[in-house]
């Protein structure tokens, strides 16, 4: 049993619809093996709940390169900084602030140490978690761009969708524990 099917068999009742979900989005047919495990294991980083990462990092050690494994992490470190300032730049509506620089380092962007085109397909998952509508829309303008499909786009985002669900259920399930000992 996999790291993620044992996290998939806690979810409580009330997440059995993701319990489906974690199953059947890792067998998508227009992603392949990289893309699949690079937007989980970045996109189970950008959830903040250790157990998720955990198993999801477990997991994809058999399934990714090391260097897939850096960029997807470094895709959720970015995102983490370049989700909040882009945010809040496409928040204010001022266009005085789009005009002044960022100051912010982004080499990784430009110098993946794999695919640049899955690296943008991992900081466009963890951007839809974030809900950075800039960096979404910039991220999937690249990876179109570089020869990805909208079915594939939309799969990489099924798959982060279900990934923070996946985190956000298991935080129902050991809240339903918790109340079931209080009553006992």
């Amino acid at each position: 049993m996999t790291n993620i099917e044992t996290l998939r068999n806690r979810l409580p009742e009330a997440a059995k619809d993701i319990k489906l979900n974690v199953q059947s989005v890792f067998q998508t047919t227009t992603l392949t093996p990289a893309q699949i495990w690079g937007v989980a294991v970045a996109s189970a980083i950008a959830t903040r709940n250790s157990e998720v990462r955990q198993a999801v990092l477990a997991d994809a050690q058999a399934q990714l390169a090391q260097e897939s494994i850096q960029d997807a992490k470094a895709a959720a470190a970015l995102m983490a900084m370049n989700n909040v300032y882009y945010r809040f730049r496409h928040m204010i509506g001022k266009e005085s602030y789009g005009t002044k620089p960022a100051r912010l380092r982004m080499n990784w962007i430009g110098k993946p140490l794999a695919n640049k085109v899955d690296f943008e397909l991992y900081c466009l998952a963890v951007s839809a978690i974030n809900g950075c509508e800039m960096c979404i829309r910039s991220h999937e303008d690249v990876v179109i761009k570089g020869g990805l499909s909208e079915d594939q786009v939309h799969d990489a985002v099924r798959v982060a969708a279900t990934i923070q669900a996946l985190a956000v259920s298991l935080e129902i399930g050991s809240d339903e524990s918790l109340t079931a000992q209080a009553v006992a």
